[in-house]
Parts: C-alpha cells; sequence; structure tokens
C-alpha cells in the first residue's frame, strides 16, 4: 500500500536553526523594507534513517512548492533540480539511499532569476524564498499511480471519464466511486496500461454547484506482483460554459463576482499553511460573499482550492506571470507551467477555466497558440482565458479575458466622461461578441487604506459598485473580478512607497474596509442580513461637515435611520443609480434628511440608528454613539483550537461602547505568547484603523496563553488548545 508521510519536521535552516516547514526564509517588516532581503540563496538539511522496510520500494520526495531555483542533494548527489517556485516537484530517493543515516541538502534562492517566469521585469508583488509548501515523503510499489484525471462531460447521465497514468503498464486498476458519505455508487477495472482508461456511470449523482458544493471521491488500486499501490482523489460532477451570452454552470445562467487573491500574509509571506489557506477561502466565500476567485498571479495552495471545492467558491487559475515575456527558453518554461498547473488541478470541480497567458502582456502569436494547445490537450472541460489590459488583442483563447482600468482614465485628463466598463467590442476591435469577462479593475486605479478619510473610503465604495453595476447590466459579461481582497507587500517600483499595495477590500489582515461591503450586499438575505453604513458617524470628519449623502450597504429591501430624537425615516435602495445591482446601496442625503434635521455645524451632534428591514421584518440594525470613547479591546482568535503544527489568525481591535471599531485610535498595543506556538510578526504593535491582527504558529500540543495589553484599555487574557 502506498504511504504518505509527513517529513517536515526537524529541518535545519542554514545550518543553524531548526525549523518545521512550511518555512519563510526571511521573515519581513510590515512595511518599509527593502525586498532585496531575500534575493540569495538558503540551504535547508535534514538526516533522515533508511528503513529497511523500503527495499524493493519505491521512494520518492514530493515538494509542494519551493521558491525558487531549488536543487535537491542526497548524500552530495544532485537528485532534483527545479525552477519554478509555484509547481510541485519530485526528489527520487529509489536506489540512491545507504543503509542508516542519509543527509538531504536543499538550496533554494530567492534571487529574481530573469530566466523564469515570473522574472525579468518589474513585478507588482514579491515571491518570498523558502520551502514554503509542504514535503512529504512517498513510498509505494514499484509499478504505482502517477497521477489520475477525472472527467464529467456529460450532466445528463453523469459518468466520469478516467485516466489513471501509471509508471509501467502492468497489472489491473480498481476504480470504484463513493459519495461524500463513502457510500460506494460505483465500480469497475481494467488492464493496465500507461493512460488506463475507465468509466464509471452514476446516474443521479449531486451536480456541483456554489450553492450545494457535492464531492465524490474515486479510489483507484492497482494490483501487480509486488502489491497493491492506492490513490484517492476528490472530483465534482458538473459543466461550465462561457458563451457570447455569459456563463451558465450546469446549465444555469450565473453572473461571476469575486476579486483576486494573493496568497501573501505579513511578515512571513508565503508560508503558512492549511488552516490560513481554509480561511481565506472561506472569507472570500462567506465574508465578501463572491462566487469566484482568481489565483493572482501563479498556482496556489491546495489547500486553498481544496476549500474552494468544499465551499462552492469557482477559480480563475492562471500560470505564473506578470506583463513582461522572455526569450523562448523562458517561454518553454511557461508552457511547462501550465502543463504543472493542469496536471496538478484538472480534478478540482472549483476550477472553472484556465488562465494560459501572462498576466497583462503583450501578444505573442506562436507562443499563445501553444499555452492554448497544451492545455486543450490536457483538459477537454474547461475553456482557456488570457489576461490582457490591451484592446485590440488577438483573441487565442476560449474567453476574451481583460482587465479594465478604464473608470479613473478621466482624472488623467481623459477625453471621455465616467465610464465604469467599456463596452465588449471597443475592446476587442472583434465585429461580432465572444465570451468575455472582467478579470481586473480598481485597485491601483483608487488605491485605499484601511485609515483613509471617510470621503475617500466612500469614494472607493463607489467605484466597486459602478463597476459591478455594469456587469450585471451587459448579458455580454460573464461576470467581474475586482482588483483585489486583500492588500499585499509590493517591490518599490508599486505601492504608496511602503512596500504595500492598498488595493484590496481588505487590509492585510484580511480585515475589511467599506468596500468590502460592496460585494458582500450583493448576497441575497437568506445568506444573512447585510448594513452597513460607510461612516465613522461623526460631524466632522468629512468636507464641511455632516454625514450626508450617507451609503449604507445592503441587502435589506428598506432601511430605516433615526437621528437623535427626531421621528426616523425609511428610505428604499437607489435603484435609479444602480438599476442592474441585485441590492443597490441606499442613499441618504438631502431629499431625505434636511440639513436642519442631521444637524448643521456647531449644533449638537446626536446618536444615530440604522435598521435593516426584509419583507418588513426587522432583520438587522446598527447603533452609533454621538461621543465615541475607547471602551474595550476585542482579541478575536479564529478558533478556540488549533492543530499542533497549524496556524490561527488572532484579531485585535479598539471599540466603542457601541461596539462599533475605533478608526483613528493609533494606541499601541503589546503581544505575549506563551505555551506551545510562536507569534508571528512583532510583539509591540500600533493600530492600523483601529485594529491589527497576528497569527500563532503552533508547534506542538498544549494549552496556548494569549495576552494583549493597552494602556488604556487594560489586558484580555486568551487560551487556545493546541490538540
Amino acid at each position: 500500500m502506498r504511504i504518505l508521510t509527513d517529513f517536515n519536521d526537524d529541518w535545519l535552516f542554514e545550518g543553524r536553526d531548526r525549523v518545521r516547514l512550511p518555512h519563510n526564509a526571511v521573515e519581513l517588516p510590515f512595511s518599509y523594507f527593502d525586498e532585496k532581503a531575500y534575493w540569495r540563496p538558503f540551504t535547508y538539511s535534514k538526516s533522515f534513517q533508511s528503513d529497511p522496510a523500503w527495499e524493493g520500494r519505491e521512494v520518492t520526495l514530493r515538494f509542494d512548492g519551493a521558491m525558487a531555483n531549488t536543487v535537491v542533494r542526497l548524500n552530495g548527489e544532485i537528485i532534483a533540480t527545479h525552477a519554478d517556485g509555484y509547481t510541485p516537484f519530485t526528489a527520487r530517493l529509489t536506489g540512491r539511499l545507504v543503509p542508516g543515516t542519509n543527509h538531504l541538502s536543499v538550496m533554494v534562492d530567492g534571487t529574481e532569476n530573469p530566466a523564469i517566469p515570473p522574472f525579468g521585469n518589474v513585478i507588482d508583488y514579491l515571491t518570498y524564498a523558502g520551502i514554503y509548501r509542504e514535503v512529504w515523503l512517498q513510498v509505494t510499489t514499484p509499478v504505482f499511480i502517477k497521477n489520475v484525471k477525472i472527467e464529467t462531460p456529460d450532466i445528463a447521465s453523469p459518468r466520469a471519464e478516467i485516466t489513471a497514468h501509471l509508471s509501467a503498464p502492468e497489472g489491473e486498476v480498481l476504480a470504484v466511486l463513493r459519495d461524500a458519505q463513502g457510500n460506494e455508487v460505483a465500480r469497475t477495472s481494467a488492464q493496465a496500461a500507461l493512460e488506463t482508461r475507465l468509466t464509471l456511470d452514476a446516474p443521479g449523482a449531486a451536480l456541483w454547484s456554489v450553492e450545494t458544493p457535492a464531492l465524490y471521491t474515486l479510489d483507484l488500486t492497482l494490483t501487480t506482483g509486488a502489491g497493491q499501490d492506492t490513490l484517492s482523489t476528490r472530483f465534482g460532477f458538473r459543466k461550465v460554459e462561457f458563451t457570447a451570452e455569459g456563463f451558465r454552470l450546469n446549465g444555469k445562467p450565473i453572473k461571476l463576482r469575486g476579486l483576486n487573491r494573493h496568497q501573501s500574509f505579513p511578515y512571513i509571506g508565503y508560508a503558512l499553511g492549511k488552516s490560513a489557506q481554509v480561511k481565506d477561502a472561506e472569507i472570500i466565500k462567506h465574508e465578501l460573499r463572491c462566487n469566484i476567485v482568481r489565483t493572482s498571479h501563479y498556482p496556489q495552495s491546495k489547500y486553498f482550492l481544496d476549500a474552494c471545492d468544499e465551499l462552492g467558491l469557482m477559480v480563475f487559475e492562471e500560470i505564473p506571470g506578470w506583463q513582461h515575456i522572455g526569450d523562448r527558453a523562458w517561454q518553454k518554461a511557461s508552457v511547462e507551467n501550465v502543463r504543472a498547473m493542469i496536471t496538478r488541478d484538472w480534478n478540482h470541480p472549483s476550477i472553472v477555466i484556465w488562465g494560459v497567458r501572462i498576466n497583462e502582456s503583450q501578444d505573442n502569436h506562436d507562443f499563445y497558440r501553444e499555452t492554448n494547445a497544451v492545455a486543450h490537450a490536457l483538459d477537454r472541460t474547461r475553456p482557456t482565458g488570457g489576461v490582457r489590459y490591451i484592446t485590440d488583442s488577438e483573441l487565442l483563447e476560449d474567453v476574451y479575458t481583460m482587465n479594465d482600468f478604464i473608470l479613473g482614465n478621466e482624472e488623467q485628463g481623459g477625453n471621455r466622461p465616467r465610464t465604469p466598463l467599456r463596452p465588449q467590442q471597443e475592446v476587442t476591435g472583434l465585429d461580432h461578441p465572444v465570451p468575455y469577462m472582467i478579470t481586473e479593475y480598481g485597485g491601483h486605479m483608487y488605491p485605499t487604506k484601511s485609515n483613509d478619510q471617510e470621503q475617500r473610503q466612500a469614494e472607493h465604495v463607489i467605484r466597486h459598485l459602478e463597476v459591478l453595476n455594469a456587469m450585471y447590466g451587459d448579458p455580454q459579461i460573464a461576470g467581474a473580478i475586482g482588483w483585489c481582497a486583500f492588500d499585499y507587500n509590493t517591490h518599490k517600483d508599486f505601492g504608496s512607497g511602503d512596500r504595500i499595495c492598498h488595493h484590496g477590500v481588505m487590509d492585510m489582515f484580511r480585515e475589511p474596509k467599506f468596500a468590502a461591503y460592496a460585494y458582500a450586499s450583493q448576497s441575497e438575505p437568506e445568506e444573512g442580513a447585510v448594513l452597513q453604513p460607510v461612516t465613522f458617524w461623526a460631524r466632522g470628519e468629512r468636507n464641511i461637515g455632516g454625514v450626508l449623502p450617507l451609503l449604507i450597504l445592503t441587502n435589506c429591501d428598506e432601511v430605516e435611520l433615526r437621528y437623535g430624537a427626531h421621528p426616523p425615516k425609511r428610505v428604499k435602495p437607489d435603484r435609479e443609480r444602480f438599476p442592474h445591482l441585485p441590492h443597490p446601496p441606499v442613499i441618504v442625503d438631502n431629499r431625505i434628511f434636511t440639513k436642519d434635521e442631521l444637524g448643521l455645524w456647531g449644533m449638537k451632534w446626536e446618536a444615530g440608528t440604522v435598521t435593516g428591514f426584509v419583507n418588513g421584518k426587522q432583520v438587522a440594525q446598527t447603533h452609533f454613539a454621538s461621543d465615541p470613547v475607547a471602551t474595550k479591546l476585542d482579541v478575536a482568535p479564529d478558533a478556540t483550537r488549533i492543530g499542533p503544527h497549524d496556524s490561527l489568525r488572532v484579531m485585535v481591535r479598539a471599540l466603542d461602547q457601541t461596539g462599533h471599531k475605533l478608526p483613528f485610535f493609533p494606541e499601541p498595543v503589546s503581544i505575549t505568547v506563551t505555551g506551545p506556538a510562536r507569534r508571528i510578526g512583532p510583539g509591540f504593535v500600533p493600530l492600523r484603523a483601529g485594529s491589527t491582527g497576528f497569527w500563532l504558529q503552533a508547534h506542538g500540543a498544549g494549552e496556548i496563553t494569549v495576552t494583549v495589553s493597552n494602556d488604556r484599555l487594560g489586558t484580555v487574557v486568551t487560551q487556545i488548545i493546541s490538540e
């Protein structure tokens, strides 16, 4: 039987520090650092014992991801090299192990090597050095299952068309299909071939969808004279279609509403494991209420994709790259990235389109003809897309995917009025409509920090809403994926000079800005009522003063505003300004409340209450104090239990007496951690926009105690169990 062993403990980093993988070679400050700090080689080493039981078996190390230019040595001999930092690779130990102790050395070079994607020019994100994903020791029979592809082309009569890739054409392959409860649905077998093809019929199988993401498991068993090898793979029955009339999942039209995601985190870069990856998927699905995410601009963690499968969050996955196309050898490496991405991820039902063009690059006919050909040869069930920002671009992909940054160009002296999105055929230059999707907008056109002044944050919200409204109103647009979900560290050439791109609708700790609710509010009330006034509720925060016009992001069908002791007034969503949104915002202005009713400058400022109603019933309410004072230090871990080698986010917030975060409370907090975990990041940090965050990295079982203190708000002690 196949044995897969965690191989992540007890690595020696740079000959001095004992570490567990995943690992970031250089932990960076939050901001204002030199990204060249990790632009050099680093060495990991590990000694391990050869097991006599491995005799006559195939022994392999599998690296899920290492950044980058990796060289693996066993007992001084080079056994594997891998340049790409985003795709997995293996190092074969069979025939090279010695009895007793063996010595493994892995060199990773964080230098941006212009010979491999995404490097060769500037890029707007960081590529943190280190073995930042897990390593596994795999032991199998001499003949084994290398990979399996499962396609579900016919959902009317569901069936799984299976291609099992074997190391040699020997033995018999048994395929068993099981449902989510483990019940057997079907089975079949076939004599082994290098590519063994089997078909399993599953009449009545539940389809994978965003509402009900039904998953099935395929258990493969290869039986040879040397024993059995097994491989289990999850997948889903579903059909995706991009047409000139939009996107369909299982024949049902769906507007794609999503955000882009970088896989980086403060301080530790890429090197957070399963729970952090799963949490990001949960945030995008449940907090931002998106139905699609784009893995900008590289293949991301298998844990993130597994979570997308489970949650019903669709994925646009793309190859590494950012604007630059290198020489022919560079292009060949990029083609191999297409192959590696698809063969790793082709069984994820959440992935609905492959990105096979370097993000925002110029046309290159021969190169992109080849990337598309490879993708189509490997996977006949998904279309390809190619993300560009240029117009009149050659369309070699199945879907014309476009970064449309027209909104904001009116501020650069353009000769056109404010325009959320350009008409499709103005972009493509074609005389007919084609499958079309917007893959970026916003971002650098209107960067917004979490502690920016209220009016800028309100304008940030409006810009996201305007694009979403335009997308929903154009049946030729399959969907729109905004830039971006989370702020991220970047090179000196981008961002706000602090090495941060403040482009997210959430900050780097995944704390929402107001614009996050532009997305959440487009969900249906059955998913939970959304009621988010875009205000700090202060008389003098805005220019001139007051809170009007007051934008309220909501999926309620009516909102009531009460100011002080004045009679409350109810307001409907503004369908005149945003006619196409599923749930337009409520806009309270001088048509509803006069300046006298909300208090002129110099008059007493009053408390406010905002209440949301659906079908006449109150479903949500929020109160604003007229005299907010720092009242509570809130310490909120994502969970109270953690795996012994996993990570956990903890948010810290300063709250007023009504529970609202104090956006301009800058005072620092001290953070100490005792027990089997370490704090990622410094222990004395300021609050930014009233909050900060950190991650715990567990290194054993037991009770973890987190103590957070502020001079004014006191001390909060929280216990978390590592088990």
